[in-house]
């Protein structure tokens, strides 16, 4: 096991007697479909769900373990490590089948180039699946996820990336997805800010279409979200959004953006996060009946948004915990179609979506070679 340092950022549960700071008031249960005060699934509602799981596994919209594992001089994900939640031992105990690895970028001052921090987050996520090709394959297609499912691996997607990483480069944007990525946030930029899209923006979100970079809207101001959905011709991610109607957080979507995400077949990753979406699992259970029944059924997905340094729900600690959550729904009515959806079908067809987009795009448009200057006033 690895000597754990003063630095590692921990991963904490709330606890019964925790109040969160400036979290809103608890949701009544009128507004949760299906809810019922919380308990304990009993054995047979968890041996339905690691069944369904067994069978439609989780694909994980949100994981910031590379990050996490950068502060460990010594790691084995094999065997288990204490100091992060999604080792495999967890993963495959959470019947985990895909992680999307965000690229953190550093913050303030001393965050240096954000090209050349995005690369050397590439470089670790490299160096950790080489290092554990019996757990772990890094796949850029819905293909090659499918593939790493049969063969026992659990399939890493390289994103969300901050659009930060770009440096307003289309070039860049290339060379990354090349080097893999296929998840890039837009909020950050100069040219996805309150107002919307600039024109260099909306030429950035056609590029990632060509390219088959799926556009993540976590964050982003209601005129982004509303002309990115409007623009893409690729579904739409939000890796890390919730109900704003159940839980007023800012990274959280209103019905109204929700049901323009509906219509454009997107997909909301609702992140199993105390502060946005509460402290237990039927909080969370109620956060995913609402957007099924704002957005669709085909339109909502889950994003752990473990070894990220966020609190969890009590009894959703760790990637070995899906379960439990699973059982929650199924006590809610869920049906294994529903539920074979939000686990893994969702994310498989989005990303089918985008590969198919880009294969045909690339026979119908040149690479853009349009820099921020041509189109925008700076």
């Amino acid at each position: 096991m690895a000597d754990l340092q003063d630095d590692i950022p921990t991963t904490t549960e709330v606890g019964e007697d925790d109040i969160l700071p400036d979290a809103p008031p608890p949701v009544p249960a009128s507004l949760g479909r299906g809810y019922t005060p919380a308990e304990q699934p009993d054995a047979d509602l968890l041996a339905r769900a690691r069944t369904l799981l067994a069978e439609h596994p989780v694909a994980d919209g949100y994981s910031g373990l590379p990050w996490a594992l950068r502060h460990l001089p010594w790691y084995d994900l094999e065997l288990g490590e204490a100091a992060v939640d999604t080792g495999m031992p967890r993963l495959r105990e959470g019947h985990v089948g895909a992680l999307f690895w965000s690229l953190h970028l550093p913050e303030g001052p001393g965050g240096g180039c954000a090209v050349a921090a995005a690369l050397e987050q590439l470089d670790l996520v490299r160096t950790v699946i080489e290092a554990h090709p019996e757990g772990l394959r890094l796949v850029r297609t819905a293909g090659q996820i499918i593939d790493a499912r049969n063969r026992g691996r659990v399939a890493v997607v390289l994103g969300p990336a901050p659009g930060a990483a770009l440096e307003d480069s289309l070039g860049i944007l290339r060379v990354l997805r090349d080097l893999g990525l296929r998840v890039l946030t837009l909020a950050g930029t100069a040219w996805a800010g309150a107002s919307g899209l600039t024109r260099f923006g909306e030429e950035v979100v056609r590029e990632m279409n060509r390219l088959g970079v799926l556009a993540d809207v976590t964050g982003a101001s209601p005129a982004t979200v509303e002309r990115t959905v409007a623009l893409s011709k690729t579904p739409v991610l939000c890796t890390r959004s919730a109900a704003r109607a159940l839980r007023p957080h800012p990274a959280n979507l209103p019905d109204e953006l929700l049901v323009a995400l509906g219509r454009a077949k997107g997909l909301c990753m609702v992140p199993l996060t105390a502060e946005q979406t509460g402290p237990t699992v039927p909080d969370v259970a109620d956060h995913l009946d609402h957007v099924r029944d704002v957005a669709g059924p085909e339109c909502v997905g889950l994003s752990g948004t473990y070894d990220s340094g966020v609190v969890h729900p009590r009894d959703l600690a760790d990637a070995s915990r899906y379960p439990h959550l699973i059982a929650e729904l199924l006590r809610r009515g869920w049906s294994e179609t529903e539920l074979s959806l939000l686990t893994w079908g969702n994310v498989q067809r989005v990303l089918r979506s985008a590969d198919f987009t880009a294969r045909a795009a690339q026979h119908r448009r040149d690479a853009s070679t349009v820099r921020i200057g041509d189109l925008d006033t700076l």
